[in-house]
């Protein structure tokens, strides 16, 4: 049910927000287009942080005017969907990735379909889709990974009878990047830590700025972001990204944007996100807090679910699969040599691979116009071939 103390949802006419029950144990509030009429094939989009199903509002109307039912949930830990534990201490395994699988795939089956003809994921959202597409191929039956590509799957230790594996050793970089001459920490293990919610639900800025500072800080209007590949994941060169990703080690989230807030009249000119559609994504936000989203990084930097994803050690993803990322986005080489794995091992078949010049990191918000036409063109390449 909805709720009626909740403000309106400024979107297009052709969105509806609407909720669905039962959702392996969520209530989940979700956007949809192209629901006016029954048997059109369904895209199923997947946000990222910190968004929301909103974050798709400017490629649901293109993309249902081509035929397609177009479902946008609020994710496990976001917006309005509830059901979903929200304290540091409480479930943290609910966020690991094949449970995150398991809401998509709970989802698309509500509204009645076996199978989707694509997931399309964005940020945290592209990791997702990307195990979506490798665990269930018959229900997810192309990808979209959108500035986050996909490296592969964690392996198991092969080979190993006569010749004992290695035994796992604890990741230097972060001692060593400490112990630059300018000491640094790594974003996501910032993430991880118990101060990182409060630091920016209680950002001395306010929410709606700390929002405002964080989406232009990581956008093509912040105009040194200017991304190139890395050599390695060593102190050295992480130490080349911007402080959003490699952040200054006694700053937190909200003093690191602060520093790189556009002014007034930059605010006043943007186009791609006027300060009334950010108002919702605040307003969200101050109500939930960040931790629901924070929790999905805790999964991946404590290590606990690696063993679980060793289930699928070996797969690849064989469906049909694109990459989208914006041109200025260092989101495409924050870990090295994954963009390149992607293309090489991770993704058999992948018919596209697109960055996409005038956006940073919020693609299909900056330059939502070329996203939904290198989409529509994967969706032909993808039914066609």
């Amino acid at each position: 049910m909805a709720d009626a103390t909740l403000p309106d949802i400024p979107l297009p006419p052709s969105i509806r927000s609407r909720y669905v029950d039962g959702i392996n144990g969520l209530n989940m509030h979700v956007l949809e287009a192209g629901f006016e009429t029954k048997g059109r094939p369904c895209l199923l989009l997947l946000h990222g942080f910190p968004e929301l199903a909103f974050s798709w509002r400017k490629v649901m109307p293109a993309l249902a005017e081509a035929g397609y039912h177009v479902i946008a949930p609020d994710q496990r830990g976001y917006g309005r969907t509830t059901g979903w534990d929200a304290d540091y201490d409480g479930d943290l395994a609910s966020f690991r990735l094949p449970n995150l699988v398991r809401d998509a795939l709970g989802l698309v089956h509500a509204f009645g379909y076996r199978s989707v003809d694509a997931v399309i994921g964005h940020d945290f959202g592209s990791s997702v889709a990307a195990w979506c597409a490798l665990i269930r191929p018959d229900v997810f039956r192309s990808v979209v990974m959108m500035s986050a590509p996909f490296g592969g799957v964690p392996q198991l230790p092969f080979n190993t009878a006569d010749a004992p594996a290695k035994p796992a050793t604890e990741d230097p970089v972060h001692r060593e990047l400490a112990a630059l001459p300018r000491p640094r920490k790594h974003y996501q293990w910032y993430y991880s830590t118990r101060e990182a919610n409060r630091d920016m639900h209680h950002a001395p800025q306010g929410v709606h700025d700390f929002m405002r500072a964080y989406y232009h800080h990581k956008s093509a209007d912040w105009k040194a972001n200017a991304p190139y590949p890395l050599q390695s994941w060593s102190a050295g060169e992480l130490a080349k990204l911007p402080t959003y990703y490699i952040m200054d080690l006694a700053e937190d989230m909200a003093a690191t944007v602060a520093k790189e807030m556009p002014s007034a009249a930059e605010i006043a000119a943007n186009k791609w996100l006027p300060d009334s559609e950010l108002a919702f994504y605040a307003a969200e936000y101050q109500r939930n807090g960040f931790q629901g989203g924070l929790q999905w990084y805790r999964c991946g930097t404590s290590g606990a679910f690696t063993g679980e994803l060793q289930t699928w050690s070996g797969r690849t993803i064989d469906v049909p699969s694109a990459f989208i990322s914006g041109k200025q986005d260092w989101g495409t080489y924050q870990r090295p040599g994954v963009f390149e794995a992607m293309q090489t091992k991770a993704c058999t078949n992948m018919i596209g691979c697109h960055l996409v010049d005038g956006a940073g990191h919020w693609v299909q918000q900056e330059q939502p116009a070329e996203v939904s036409r290198l989409l529509l063109a994967f969706l032909r390449g993808a039914r066609d071939g």
